[in-house]
């Protein structure tokens, strides 16, 4: 019994690191300061509701088949290598940034793996491990466009009250270097392919017109996301967006509820705590503080290839008033090692399960070409700056 239970909490601990030690973390914090009356102001609600809120839309989305759709629509125009190449990586890179990171790869790597097989073993073969990799860089630099792309931008562009025009300023020139340098990656591996017939035909295969109550739900599902961006750019209270999202899923298709990452929300919540906790010690508040102090974009890169971008952004968050500095610095942070960035994990996973004696391979490719890719960007900084 014990030993089943160790094999369980072992199992729980490997499939949810993050939230494991953000609870660790929480619970310290609390010997140095006990819980009371101050706690409840350490949770960013506004944050939680809107990330809740946009990963029910987007599992609804997902669920009806729009992504796939869109998907198989451009892949039916793709006449060459290079093309199929830049489709698959496109589709993540620009989807991220209105889905988010995770939920492009969530969609898009598997749809990946179904029409490499199209093209033949050897192709396959050739072209799996590449494309799975500038799939998930290309996620990560998209995502970091928008406010609404990955958790982190969602969190610090509420705590930083910037316009959603000076965010989308701020990352604008890291998101079209980073477009540049995917394309030229998509380029060069999309010679290798040469016969495409097959995947072309295989790929532009359509199903029957949207049903009508697909068509309903998509229109559903839309409003809701609208009004998520309502949100987003301080039009809307996020208590009533909040309130009418549960209702209309509820009503609709409750089973999305269960499609909702808890273990995101619970991992904010406990470093807000550990955060909120640590910033009330002098000690440890002066010391991060000065250290942090016109460091911000390094010190962010640096903590995100430990204990990735999301926790080192919650965690910096509190210490620094240069939120524009944090922004970046968690994005290009993103870049590097395979859990600076926790969306990485999602294509890690699915190379395991498809062709699990190439991980090896398949972690030196993506760390090789992760570090390439924040070199250039920190360059650009630097140029920037």
């Amino acid at each position: 019994m014990c030993q089943r239970i160790r094999r369980k909490i072992s199992a729980f601990f490997k499939k949810e690191t993050v939230l494991c030690i953000a609870f660790i973390l929480a619970v310290f914090s609390m010997f140095l300061v006990p819980p009371d009356r101050n706690y409840p102001g350490y949770i960013d609600f506004r944050t939680l509701a809107i990330l809740f809120c946009l990963m029910c839309v987007m599992a609804g989305l997902q669920k009806i088949g729009v992504f796939d759709r869109i998907a198989r629509k451009l892949l039916g125009r793709v006449g060459s290598g290079s093309g199929l190449v830049l489709t698959l990586v496109w589709l993540c890179f620009f989807f991220s940034m209105l889905i988010t990171n995770d939920v492009a790869l969530i969609t898009f790597v598997p749809f990946t793996f179904i029409v490499l097989r199209m093209l033949g073993t050897e192709l396959e073969n050739r072209l799996l491990l590449p494309v799975v990799v500038l799939q998930t860089i290309g996620a990560n630099l998209g995502s970091m466009l928008t406010p609404i792309g990955n958790s982190q931008n969602l969190y610090l562009y509420g705590k930083a009250g910037m316009s959603v025009g000076g965010f989308l300023m701020l990352m604008l020139p890291y998101t079209l270097v980073s477009l540049v340098l995917l394309t030229v990656f998509c380029v060069l591996q999309g010679r290798v392919c040469s016969r495409f017939s097959q995947m072309e035909k295989a790929a532009s295969k359509e199903t029957s017109s949207m049903e009508k109550k697909t068509f309903y739900q998509l229109a559903v599902y839309l409003m809701l996301f609208l009004l998520c961006l309502l949100v987003v750019g301080h039009i809307l209270p996020w208590q009533t967006v909040l309130f009418v999202v549960l209702a209309v899923i509820f009503v609709m298709d409750r089973h999305i509820l269960t499609k909702v990452d808890y273990s995101l929300l619970f991992t904010f919540v406990e470093f807000f705590v550990f955060v909120g906790n640590v910033g009330r010690v002098p000690t440890f508040r002066d010391f991060l503080q000065s250290f942090i102090a016109g460091r911000e974009i390094y010190t962010a890169v640096v903590a995100s290839q430990v204990i990735s971008n999301v926790p080192a952004a919650l965690l910096l968050s509190g210490f620094t008033e240069d939120m524009a500095g944090l922004i970046v610095g968690t994005n290009l942070g993103g870049l590097g090692t395979l859990i600076a960035s926790m969306a990485s994990l999602i294509s890690y996973k699915n190379v395991a399960k498809e062709a699990g004696e190439r991980k090896g391979s398949y972690i030196a490719l993506f760390t090789a070409w992760n570090i390439v890719f924040l070199a250039a960007l920190i360059c650009m900084n630097l140029l920037i700056r």
